[in-house]
């Protein structure tokens, strides 16, 4: 009788560890993000984060931004931008043009190792404006450190 417990709480326990590993990195659709109040950007993307300070779209953009990161992206990246160690810690990238160029790459590209996507295109699902308000509000927490 104990073999038999043992075996169906093995297996129970194996299935919960599957399910948690599907839904670490499901496919997930990015939602929605409000931008009303931003500067509009149009198609083309710009080079450098425009709502960076000392523009006057700074603060709007992250309050946005926050709600946007906590709404797709910390769940990889961590809650307040601080990775847990998924993926990478964003507050590590240069509030410059350097950093908005690898920024900007990823949110664009993706990015997808060995076939496996470990982030989606996220410019596929949400505007240029809400992208860069993202990127606003990471480098907002990483003035904090």
């Amino acid at each position: 009788m104990n073999n038999k417990i043992a075996r169906r709480t093995l297996f129970a326990a194996g299935l919960l560890g599957f399910a948690g590993l599907a839904l670490a990195h499901g496919d997930v659709t990015p939602q929605k993000v409000e931008t009303k109040g931003l500067t509009p950007l149009g198609e083309e993307w710009v080079d450098e984060n425009p709502y960076r300070a000392p523009s006057e779209d700074h603060d709007k953009a992250v309050e946005i931004g926050s709600s946007a990161y906590n709404q797709n992206c910390a769940r990889c990246h961590g809650l307040e931008a601080i990775s847990g160690g998924i993926a990478p810690d964003l507050r590590e990238l240069e509030a410059s043009y350097d950093g908005d160029e690898w920024y900007k790459e990823r949110v664009i590209n993706g990015a997808v190792r060995d076939g496996a996507v470990y982030m989606p295109r996220m410019a596929d699902y949400l505007s240029q404006e809400a992208l860069w308000a993202i990127r606003t509000y990471i480098e907002s927490e990483a003035a904090k450190r």
